[in-house]
């Protein structure tokens, strides 16, 4: 494989144009149901582009073996490309060093690991774990584990009706025994972009550390975890054009010196006896065992693609989208828009009067259309609004205004099968 000349052609993406861009992207290029595909599920999972997809098949056909472990040959061209994965993913997201930045299996184990590695030492007896009403089941459920085993208790920042988080007593909230604010950048049930510069600076002037879920904003927006100064930030490759099973934690050295090792074994380590072991710097003191190699260089690859169309640019598509599709369903009687933040990344959750939600997918599915039914791993969301579930379309820079198109006439055949 010519990497040198697939890196050049990725150097001249950003005069590409969206259809030139969307013929990267093999599986949007066949037939559902007799129908072309509209793929509108890139909150749940992105598709990859050739180029991400050519550069694991020659990992696995050309480089593959285990990382920092061997001197020969294969083994080195693989800890190289791994080791440089880390490099682009901190230039990624501006980390001050990429040892900085850990490969875990995504966003959730990324939680996961602050929750055991920070919070079984800093969170304990009567404490407070501060948790916005937006959140994934990924951020909540480890915070309550970690409530239950230490005694801590978790409040809520409350949210609004057009989901948007309401922070007029953030500050009272703040105060006291808080020990640390989970919060995510947007959400991925209604697409809110939350206010998390604010967040975090009026945490921090009550020296409250911050954790942002960013798996819905690191594919979609420039992030810059220097400039946001979150403590932790976490996100995943898979909504990102990379593969599943790879994401990264990326925190500030000051926490990550001081936590415990999240899992024990090999590459995390300096030295064992019998007597203690000694653990491996950063970012190894997190990496148990051999690490997902070919998803972390998919990574590496997904970034490049990413960069070479631009963030800002990918934001302008996708916000572009987002308005379109959102005004076209807006004019359909019998659907009404879920989540209206004045503040939104493409996600457009929505309902049809009468009909459930897991109805309305399968029929669109029945047109081609692909989207997301259901509670989105995201139920005191549902509560809050009091409706069960909701359709949820969402937007990737690589969809075109006839996927829009297709999804308003699925909407259709939908309304007149039900009578709406």
């Amino acid at each position: 494989m010519d990497l040198t000349a697939a890196n050049e052609s990725l150097a001249t993406s950003k005069s590409r144009s969206w259809d030139e861009i969307r013929r990267d992207f093999p599986v949007l290029h066949q037939t559902i149901n007799d129908h072309p595909l509209a793929y509108l599920d890139n909150a749940a999972s992105s598709q990859m582009p050739q180029q991400v997809i050519d550069r694991l098949v020659w990992y696995h056909s050309g480089e593959h073996s285990n990382v920092h472990r061997g001197v020969h040959t294969l083994s080195q061209r693989a800890t190289r490309a791994y080791d440089e994965a880390r490099e682009k993913v901190a230039s990624f997201i501006n980390a001050s060093s990429s040892k900085e930045c850990i490969f875990v299996s995504g966003t959730t184990e990324g939680i996961n690991l602050v929750a055991h590695s920070y919070g079984r030492k800093f969170i304990g007896q009567d404490d407070t774990i501060l948790v916005s009403a937006l959140e994934h089941h990924s951020n909540i459920v480890p915070w309550q584990i970690i409530g239950e085993e230490t005694g801590a208790k978790i409040e809520v920042i409350p949210m609004d009706d057009r989901g948007e988080l309401i922070l007029d007593d953030l500050d009272q909230m703040l105060s006291g025994s808080v020990k640390l604010v989970c919060v995510n950048h947007v959400s991925n049930a209604l697409g809110t972009i939350n206010p998390i510069e604010e967040i975090i600076e009026r945490a921090h002037a009550q020296d409250v550390p911050v954790l942002v879920d960013g798996a819905q904003a690191a594919p979609h927006m420039a992030v810059d975890v220097q400039a946001l100064d979150a403590d932790f930030y976490v996100f995943s490759g898979h909504k990102m054009c990379a593969p599943t099973g790879i994401g990264v934690l990326w925190g500030k050295q000051k926490w990550l010196d001081q936590m415990q090792p999240y899992q024990g074994g090999g590459d995390m380590i300096l030295s064992v006896t019998w007597e203690g072991t000694k653990y491996n710097d950063l970012p190894f003191k997190f990496e148990a065992g051999t690490p997902n190699i070919a998803g972390a260089i998919g990574l590496g690859a997904a970034v490049d693609y990413l960069q070479s169309i631009g963030l800002d640019r990918i934001a302008r598509r996708e916000a572009d989208l987002l308005a379109i599709a959102t005004a076209a369903l807006e004019e359909l009687s019998g659907v009404f828009v879920i989540g209206t933040a004045r503040e939104k990344a493409a996600v457009l959750s929505f309902g049809v009067e009468g009909v459930h939600p897991h109805d309305v997918g399968t029929i669109l599915d029945n047109e081609g259309v692909a989207i997301r039914a259901g509670h989105h791993c995201a139920q005191p969301v549902m509560d809050r609004l009091g409706v069960p579930a909701t359709a949820r379309a969402s937007f990737a820079f690589y969809n075109h205004e006839a996927d829009i198109e297709q999804l308003v006439a699925g909407l259709y055949s939908v309304k007149e099968i039900f009578g709406v």
